[in-house]
């Protein structure tokens, strides 16, 4: 089973396109340290204050998958730097 998410983000306090790649690279690390899934940036790459990620977790069971993506979108949260905006999540 496979479970899909789209995020989008805000990025209030950023100035400039590095400045938000810093800060993607540093949550894109501690998602793939913390978690087994695949992620990807998908949207606003040229946008220095808007980004957009596809995570996706695979597993032979719903509940696994849907814990490791409420346990992805928590730690999301948790980065004072960005504020989620709209989150779907889908089985496919």
């Amino acid at each position: 089973m496979l479970l899909y998410a789209e995020i989008e983000f805000i990025l209030y306090d950023c100035h400039s396109l590095k400045e938000k790649r810093s800060i993607l690279l540093r949550l894109k690390n501690r998602l793939n340290k913390n978690l087994n899934l695949a992620i990807a940036e998908i949207d606003h790459q040229n946008q220095w204050q808007r980004a957009a990620f596809a995570i996706v977790t695979v597993s032979d069971a719903k509940v696994i998958n849907e814990k490791v993506i409420q346990q992805a979108l928590a730690l999301m949260d948790s980065f004072p730097e960005i504020e989620r905006t709209t989150t779907d999540v889908e089985e496919r």
